[in-house]
C-alpha cells in the first residue's frame, strides 16, 4: 500500500477521503439549513401587518435575507426595508399611546379636582355675599340698602383676589373698613355732631382708636388664610393640569425609536409575533425615551405633597366654608362694639347734636325679628352641590398614588402584558437578538443614570429645555403652596403684615368650632393702641380697582354726601341698639 494513503485500522478505510466526505456533509447540512430558514412561512406576520391597516405588497411570502435590515438583527426576515420603517413609526406611535393612557389618571384629575373646587369656592363666595344681604337688610333695613355698594365691593375684591388678580387682601379688608366707619361712627353717635374732618380724622386713626375692637383684625387673619389657601390650591391645581399636558406632549428621537423597534416589532420580523420582550430590555428602552421626564421626579414629589398639605388646612385651620360664612357675622360684632364701645381719643370732642340723645336700647325696636346666627356646632352653608370635606377627601385620595409618577412610569408600561412578557418568563421571551434571557442590568432613572443605558444611546450632557422649564414651573407652584400653608401669599410679601407667619401659631375658638377642649391655647397679643402710628390716609384710584397693588397709600374721604344719611334711616337707630345683645 502506498504511504500517501493512511489506512483507518478499525474500519479499514482511508484516512483522507473520509475527511472529504465528512466535511462534504456538513456542507450539504448547512445549505439545507439555509435553505429551510429562507423558506419559512411568512403568514403570521403578514396577517398582523395586515391587521394594523398595512398592505402587504411589499410583504416576503417566505423569510428572505436581512442584510437590507437597518434596525433588526440582519437574520432571515419577513419584513422588507418598507415594513421595517413602517413598523418603527409604528412603534413610535404605540409608546406615544401607551404614555398618554398611563397619564390619562393625572390629567383628568387635575381637571376635574380644578374644575370642582373652583366652582365651589366662587359659589361660596357668592353665598357669603346673599348671606350678609340677607342678615343686614332684615337687621338694617334702609340703613344697610343705602350703603349696600361698600359691602359689594368687599366682595368684589375678594372674588378678584381669588381669580387671581392682583389684590391685596389686607388693603382690600383696611379699605372696607375704613369705609365703613365713616358710615356708622354717626349712626351709633347721634346725639354728636361730627364735622367733615372729624370723620376723616377717625377713618384716619381707625387702627390706632380701633372703634370695631379686635374684629377687624380677626377677619383679616381669618379670611386671609382660608382665601390664600383657597387661591393657592385652585392655581396649583391648574398648574399641574398644564404640566401634565406638555410632559407628555413628547416627541421620540431617533434612537428612542430604534429602542422602541427592535423591543416591539422585530420579533416580528424574524416571524415570531407572539413573542413579547423581556421584562427587563422593556424597562431599559422606557428609561431611556423617558429619561428627562424621570428628572421631573423630585420636585413633582414636592408639588403632590405641597397640594396634600394645602388641602389638609383647607379642611383644618384654614377652612374656607368657615371663612367665608362668618364674614357677615364679624361685621356685626364689630359694628355692635362700636355700638357699646364709641371712641373719641385722638380727634376731640365733638359738639352734642342739638334735641338729640342716645336712646336707651329698651325705648324702640323690640318688634322686629333679630337675625339668628349659626351656632359653632351647626354645619355651614356648603356649594356646588358639595362641601370642602368631602373635595378634600376625595382630592387627598387622588393625590397618594400620584407620588413617583415619572419614574414609575417604564414601570407601568412594561408592566402591560400587551407591552412586554411578566418578569416570571425570563427564559421565553425576545431579548433583543433571539428568544432567550436577557442579560444586561436594568438602569436607573433620570437622564446621568442613561449613560450606560444599553438599549438607547442617550446624550446625558444636552438636558431638555422644555424639561427644565417644567421644572422651574413646578418649584415656583410649590413655593407659593408652601407659603400658602402658613397664611402668607408669595405676591403680596411686603404687603401682607400679620397673615402670615406672626399669627400663624393663632386661633380663635368661635371661628373653628369642633375642636373642644384640645384647641390649642389661645395666646392674644396684648393691645396697646397708643403705641400703633396712625395709618396714613390712602388715596383712591379714579379708574379700576381701589385695592390695586400699585395703589398709593393714600385715601380721600367720601364726599360729604355719601357720608350722609336720610331722617328715615337714623330713626331707625334704636333698633339697632335693640337687637344688639341678640347678637352676641
Amino acid at each position: 500500500m502506498s504511504s500517501a494513503v493512511r489506512m483507518d485500522t478499525r474500519l479499514n478505510l482511508p484516512v483522507y477521503p473520509l475527511m472529504v466526505l465528512l466535511c462534504a456533509v456538513c456542507a450539504l447540512s448547512g445549505t439545507r439549513s439555509a435553505v429551510a430558514a429562507s423558506g419559512r412561512s411568512c403568514a403570521d406576520t403578514r396577517q398582523v401587518y395586515a391587521e394594523k391597516g398595512y398592505s402587504t405588497g411589499t410583504a416576503p411570502l417566505t423569510q428572505i435575507s436581512g442584510e437590507h435590515l437597518r434596525l433588526c438583527p440582519q437574520d432571515y426576515t419577513c419584513c422588507s426595508s418598507q415594513m421595517e420603517e413602517t413598523l418603527a413609526l409604528q412603534s413610535e406611535r404605540d409608546f406615544l399611546k401607551a404614555v398618554e393612557e398611563n397619564s390619562q389618571f393625572l390629567l383628568t384629575t387635575f381637571t376635574q379636582r380644578h374644575r370642582r373646587f373652583d366652582e365651589f369656592f366662587r359659589e361660596l363666595i357668592d353665598l357669603s355675599e346673599k348671606s350678609m344681604n340677607q342678615m343686614f337688610t332684615k337687621t338694617y333695613g334702609r340703613l344697610f340698602t343705602q350703603n349696600a355698594h361698600v359691602f359689594q365691593e368687599l366682595f368684589v375684591e375678594l372674588g378678584r383676589y381669588y381669580s387671581g388678580g392682583s389684590v391685596s387682601l389686607s388693603e382690600v379688608l383696611s379699605d372696607f373698613w375704613s369705609r365703613l366707619v365713616e358710615r356708622v361712627f354717626s349712626l351709633v353717635n347721634p346725639q354728636y355732631q361730627f364735622s367733615e374732618d372729624y370723620l376723616e380724622c377717625v377713618s384716619k386713626h381707625a387702627e390706632q382708636l380701633q372703634p370695631f375692637g379686635d374684629v377687624p383684625r380677626r377677619l383679616r387673619v381669618q379670611v386671609s388664610r382660608a382665601f390664600i389657601a383657597a387661591r393657592a390650591l385652585s392655581q396649583g391645581l391648574a398648574t399641574g393640569r398644564d404640566i401634565v399636558n406638555k410632559a407628555t406632549k413628547l416627541t421620540a428621537d431617533s434612537e428612542c425609536v430604534r429602542g422602541l423597534m427592535r423591543q416591539w416589532y422585530c420579533p416580528l420580523c424574524r416571524g415570531m409575533p407572539s413573542l413579547r420582550p423581556c421584562h427587563s430590555l422593556c424597562l431599559n428602552v422606557m428609561k431611556g425615551c423617558l429619561a428627562n421626564q424621570g428628572d421631573l421626579d423630585t420636585e413633582w414629589n414636592n408639588f403632590i405633597d405641597a397640594l396634600y398639605q394645602v388641602s389638609e388646612k383647607l379642611e383644618g385651620p384654614f377652612n374656607m366654608e368657615l371663612a367665608a360664612d362668618s364674614i357677615s357675622v364679624k361685621v356685626s360684632e364689630a359694628i355692635m362694639h362700636m355700638q357699646e364701645n364709641s371712641v373719641f381719643q385722638g380727634c376731640g370732642s365733638p359738639r352734642p347734636a342739638p334735641g338729640r340723645s342716645k336712646r336707651s336700647p329698651k325705648e324702640s325696636g323690640g318688634n322686629r325679628r333679630p337675625f339668628r346666627t349659626y351656632s359653632p356646632e351647626e354645619k355651614p352653608t356648603t356649594a356646588a352641590g358639595t362641601n370642602l370635606d368631602r373635595l378634600v377627601t376625595e382630592l387627598k385620595e387622588r393625590l397618594r398614588p400620584m407620588r413617583s409618577f415619572w419614574v414609575s412610569l417604564p414601570h407601568t408600561i412594561c408592566n402591560d402584558e400587551k407591552m412586554a412578557a411578566d418578569v416570571t418568563n425570563e427564559d421565553r421571551c425576545w431579548n433583543g437578538q433571539t428568544r432567550g434571557r436577557y442579560l444586561p442590568d436594568v438602569t436607573g432613572d433620570g437622564l446621568v443614570s442613561q449613560i450606560n443605558n444599553p438599549e438607547v444611546e442617550v446624550d446625558i450632557a444636552k438636558p431638555d429645555v422644555r424639561t427644565r422649564q417644567l421644572i422651574m414651573e413646578l418649584r415656583v407652584v410649590t413655593n407659593k403652596l408652601r407659603h400658602a400653608q402658613s397664611g402668607q401669599d408669595m405676591d403680596f410679601m411686603d404687603s401682607e403684615e400679620g397673615s402670615g407667619s406672626g399669627d400663624q401659631g393663632e386661633r380663635y375658638n368661635d371661628d373653628w368650632p369642633g375642636y373642644g377642649p384640645y384647641s390649642p391655647p389661645y395666646n392674644k397679643p396684648p393691645h396697646n393702641p397708643v403705641s400703633n402710628p396712625a395709618k396714613p390716609p390712602r388715596v383712591r384710584e379714579k379708574n379700576g380697582s381701589k385695592w390695586n397693588r400699585n395703589n398709593g397709600h393714600g385715601r380721600v374721604k367720601s364726599a360729604t354726601s355719601q357720608l350722609s344719611f336720610s331722617l328715615v334711616p337714623l330713626l331707625s337707630l334704636p333698633f339697632m341698639v335693640t337687637v344688639a345683645p341678640m347678637w352676641r
